[in-house]
C-alpha cells in the first residue's frame, strides 16, 4: 500500500552530482532550505568526470568550500599534465602535448588553476559540504516520477527506491539536475537539440599501477592508436585506478559480450607487450571493477526553463567529452541561476529576472557543445595522417610510422589537437551577451580561438581576477550575497550614487590614485596590472553580480546617481 507524506521546501532538486549539489551549497549559504533528491543509492561510485577547470574551482572557492581538501583528492600536475598519443601504451610515442595549463602561470589569471579530479572523488566533498548545513536535505534511494505546476509553485510525486512508497513534495521551484536522460525534461516535454548517438564506447574500469608502463611519459590521458588495441585511456590514478574506453557498435554487441575476462584482455592488449623499459615487459597485473556503454552526444535543449522549472547540467546539455566541459557548464549553470531565485523571493528583483537564465546560459552551452564536437571531430585528422582507414593493421602503423615522409603530416595532425585540451579563453572568457547585463555599447569580444583568455572588463564578462595587497583574488570582493560596487577614485560619490540606487549594494574602494599603495579609507588596493587589464579609469566604477560577472561599468562617466540608478532597473528587471 502507498503511503502519502507531504513535504514542502523551498527549493526541490532532482539529482545529487555534482551541479545539484553545488546548488544546494549556494542556496544554503544564502539562508534558503532545499531538498535533494537522487536515485543512486549514494555519491558515484565509479569514474567519470576528472577535469574541474579553474571557473569551477573558482566557483567552489566563493560557495566556501573545503578547497584543501579538494586540492588533495586532485591529481598532481606532474603526473596529469600531459596528454599523449600511442601505439600502445607501452608502445612508440606518436605525439605528446600540455594537458590544460595547470602551472604558476595560470595564477595571473585564475587564483585556482584547473585540475584533474575525479568526480567519484570529488562527489563526497561535495556531500560533506551540504551534510554540514542544516538548510540542505540529501536523500538518497529516491526517484522523481511527475510534477504538477501551478501559478504559486510545483508538486512533485516521488517514490523511496526501497519500499515503493510514494509521497509529495511541494516547493516554489524544481531544479532538474538529473542528469543526460533527465526525467524531469522528459516530463515537461522539452526536445533535444542535436545528434543523440555520435559514437557508441564501452568504458572499462580497472585497478591496475601501470606508472611503469608509462614510464617518463606521464599523463592523464593516453590515445591508443594500434588498430586492434586502438581506444583512449584515463588515468584517474597512476598507481591504482584506470579507465579504458573503446569504440563499439550497439547494433551488433551488447555489453554481455564484454564478460571481465575479455575486458582484462582489451586490456592487456592496450597496454602492449613492446617495453619501454626492460623492467616492464611482463603481463599486466588488473583487476577489472565494471564495464558499462555510453553514447556520445551533442545536445543542447530547446529551452532551459518551464516556468517554476529549470533544467541545468547534463539535464539542460550534452557534449562529447572532448573537452571536459559537460561538468564544468552545469556548475556555472547554477552560478548562475541561484542568486536570481533568490533576488526575486527577496523582492529586490522582478520575476522577469529568472528569464534571463536561458538567454544567458543557453547560448554558452551551444558554444561549449560545438567546440567539444570540433574537437572531437579533429581526432579524424590525426587518424587519417597515421593511414588509419577501415581494415588498418598494426603494420600498417608501422609501416606509416617508419617512413620519414608521413612525419611532418602526422606532427601537425597532433598540433591540431591542441584546442581539445588548452582552452581557458573558453573556460573564464565567456560572456553574457544579453540577459541581467546594462550593456555600455561596448560588446564583449567575440571568442575566436578558445586557447586565448585575454580579460578586457567588458559588460557580461567575469570580472578579472587580480592579487590585492592582503592576499586576497579580486574574485574574493564578490561574496554571492548581492550586487557589489567597486569605484577606482571619487569613492564617496559613488557610494552616494550607490544608496540611492534602490536596492542594497556593497561598496569597495580601490586604491586607484596611488595603485599598489594603501591609502586611509580605501578597502582594497590591487596590483596595477588589474587596473589596466579591466579597463577602469580614475574615478569610474564597475557594478558586479553576484556571480562575478560585471552587469555595469561606468566607462568614462562621471559619478551619476541615475545612471546607476537606470542600470540597476534594467539588470533586475524592475
Amino acid at each position: 500500500m502507498t503511503e502519502q507524506r507531504d513535504i514542502e521546501v523551498p527549493v526541490l532538486i532532482v539529482g545529487a552530482g555534482p551541479t545539484g549539489l553545488t546548488a544546494a551549497r549556494l542556496l544554503a549559504n544564502a539562508g534558503r532550505r532545499s531538498l535533494v533528491v537522487e536515485r543512486r543509492g549514494g555519491a558515484q561510485p565509479q569514474p567519470a568526470a576528472h577535469v574541474v577547470n579553474a571557473r569551477t574551482l573558482e566557483i567552489f572557492r566563493q560557495a566556501g568550500m573545503d578547497m584543501a581538501a579538494i586540492e588533495a583528492i586532485a591529481k598532481p600536475p606532474a603526473d596529469a599534465g600531459h596528454v599523449n598519443f600511442v601505439t600502445t601504451l607501452r608502445g612508440e610515442l606518436i605525439g605528446r602535448l600540455p594537458f590544460e595549463r595547470q602551472g604558476d602561470e595560470c595564477l595571473a589569471d585564475t587564483p585556482t588553476p584547473l585540475r584533474n579530479i575525479s568526480q567519484h572523488r570529488l562527489e563526497p566533498i561535495l556531500v560533506a559540504e551540504v551534510l554540514d548545513r542544516p538548510e540542505v536535505d540529501l536523500r538518497y534511494g529516491v526517484e522523481w516520477i511527475a510534477a504538477d505546476q501551478d501559478a504559486d509553485g510545483v508538486t512533485s510525486r516521488l517514490r523511496d527506491v526501497a519500499t515503493g512508497r510514494e509521497f509529495t513534495v511541494r516547493s516554489s521551484v524544481l531544479l532538474a539536475a538529473d542528469g543526460a536522460r533527465s526525467a524531469v525534461r522528459q516530463g515537461e516535454a522539452i526536445d533535444m537539440v542535436g545528434p543523440a548517438s555520435i559514437q557508441s564506447f564501452v568504458a572499462i574500469h580497472v585497478l591496475a599501477n601501470l606508472r611503469a608502463a608509462v614510464s617518463d611519459r606521464l599523463g592523464v590521458v593516453h590515445f591508443v592508436m594500434d588498430p586492434v588495441a586502438a581506444g583512449t585511456f584515463i588515468a584517474h590514478d597512476l598507481d591504482r585506478e584506470w579507465v579504458f574506453m573503446r569504440a563499439f557498435d550497439p547494433d551488433a554487441e551488447s555489453i554481455a559480450d564484454y564478460p571481465p575476462g575479455r575486458c582484462a584482455d582489451l586490456v592487456r592488449a592496450a597496454v602492449g607487450d613492446g617495453p619501454v623499459d626492460a623492467a616492464v615487459d611482463a603481463p599486466v597485473d588488473l583487476e577489472v571493477v565494471s564495464a558499462g556503454t555510453w553514447h556520445m552526444t551533442a545536445q543542447v535543449a530547446e529551452r532551459f526553463r518551464s516556468d517554476r522549472i529549470f533544467l541545468v547540467g547534463d539535464a539542460a546539455h550534452r557534449f562529447p567529452p572532448t573537452g571536459g566541459l559537460g561538468l564544468n557548464t552545469g556548475v556555472a549553470d547554477v552560478h548562475n541561476l541561484v542568486w536570481k531565485l533568490c533576488a526575486v523571493e527577496d523582492g529586490w528583483a522582478d520575476r522577469s529576472l529568472l528569464d534571463t537564465y536561458d538567454a544567458e546560459r543557453r547560448p554558452v552551452a551551444a558554444m561549449n557543445c560545438r567546440q567539444s564536437m570540433d574537437n572531437a571531430f579533429k581526432m579524424v585528422v590525426l587518424a587519417e595522417a597515421l593511414g588509419l582507414q577501415p581494415g588498418a593493421t598494426s603494420h600498417d602503423l608501422a609501416a606509416v610510422l617508419a617512413d620519414p615522409a608521413r612525419r611532418p603530416a602526422i606532427d601537425d595532425a597532433v598540433r591540431q589537437q591542441a584546442t581539445h585540451f588548452d582552452m581557458p579563453g573558453l573556460q573564464l572568457g565567456y560572456a553574457y551577451a544579453q540577459g541581467a547585463v546594462a550593456p555600455d555599447g561596448v560588446p564583449p569580444r567575440p571568442l575566436v580561438d578558445p586557447r586565448l583568455f585575454e580579460p578586457d572588463g567588458a559588460v557580461g564578462t567575469r570580472l578579472p581576477h587580480g592579487w590585492l595587497a592582503d592576499g586576497r583574488s579580486t574574485l574574493d570582493l564578490i561574496d554571492g550575497s548581492g550586487l557589489v560596487l567597486i569605484s577606482a577614485g571619487e569613492h564617496e560619490r559613488w557610494s552616494a550614487a550607490a544608496d540611492a540606487a534602490g536596492v542594497a549594494m556593497r561598496c569597495v574602494a580601490l586604491g586607484s590614485d596611488v595603485p599598489g599603495v594603501e591609502v586611509p579609507g580605501v578597502d582594497a588596493v590591487v596590483e596595477p596590472r588589474w587596473l589596466a587589464g579591466c579597463g577602469i579609469g580614475a574615478g569610474e566604477a564597475v557594478l558586479v553580480r553576484p556571480d562575478q560577472h560585471i552587469a555595469w561599468r561606468s566607462r568614462d562617466q562621471a559619478p551619476s546617481a541615475e545612471a546607476l540608478r537606470v542600470a540597476v532597473a534594467t539588470i533586475l528587471g524592475r
